[in-house]
């Protein structure tokens, strides 16, 4: 999407941490501009309390839903509801679900059947429903940075030292989707963001970020299965990374 592409910011507070505020709202600035911001939770519970901050810091639109039913989430119901209302108005080309639930998947494919994208952001416990109901979802507690004592950012593991993992943590499907994108394309070398494009449609959570690499290209030259050419285009430095399956 386009960088003044409207969103709409719908957090469930019952199922989400603070800690991943700031995480929220880095990520969605890749996306467009964060026009609307909601979150709900029961604000009366004493566990609302750390939210406190945050909504005023970030200028969250608190919304309030008493928990009517023990161990029940009850904002649930209002946030879909919220959504359908911003969905009716037009005003918006893009939302943001936040949460871990798996109550929303119906709600994000009708937004996505009215041709909005959605993004989708939670923990890794999330469901396999939510997130392949998503045009993109990402792992908050993978992608949140870490600030350890002294303030300084802990370090991503070297793509040396995930090397012998990789594959068995990227798992077969995503290698054979890789493989089939690079080997299916009629020209000899393929484009290495046409092949993250196509990733992202089949695996809405792949993200080279999830395997400790910055870089898409450094998470593919770690896999050793295809061959990597990089070309300059334009004066400014800006590269472009070509692939194609290695011959054995």
């Amino acid at each position: 999407m386009a960088e003044n592409c409207k969103l709409a910011l719908l957090i469930d507070a019952e199922n989400i941490s603070p800690k991943y505020t700031k995480t929220i709202f880095d990520e969605l600035s890749k996306y467009g501009v964060v026009t609307t911001k909601r979150i709900y939770g029961d604000w009366t519970q004493a566990g609302r309390a750390s939210w406190k901050d945050v909504i005023a810091q970030n200028a969250l639109v608190p919304i309030q839903q008493f928990q009517n039913t023990s161990n029940k989430n009850s904002s649930d119901s209002t946030l879909i509801i919220d959504a359908m209302d911003i969905l009716y108005s037009k005003n918006i080309d893009g939302f943001c679900i936040v949460s871990s639930d798996s109550d929303f998947t119906r709600l994000i494919t009708r937004i996505r059947e009215d041709g909005k994208v959605v993004y989708g952001m939670g923990e890794r416990k999330s469901p396999k429903s939510l997130i392949n109901a998503c045009d993109k979802f990402i792992y908050l507690d993978v992608n949140s940075a870490k600030e350890p004592k002294g303030g300084k950012k802990t370090q991503a593991k070297t793509p040396a030292k995930r090397h012998i993992n990789l594959l068995e943590e990227l798992g077969q499907d995503k290698i054979d989707a890789l493989i089939s994108a690079v080997a299916e394309n009629e020209e000899d070398w393929v484009n290495l963001s046409e092949v993250g494009n196509r990733m992202t449609k089949l695996f809405p959570d792949f993200d080279q970020r999830n395997y400790g690499y910055k870089k898409l290209s450094d998470l593919i030259k770690a896999l050793d299965i295809f061959e990597v050419k990089v070309e300059q285009v334009n004066k400014n430095g800006a590269k472009t990374y070509l692939l194609k399956i290695k011959e054995t």
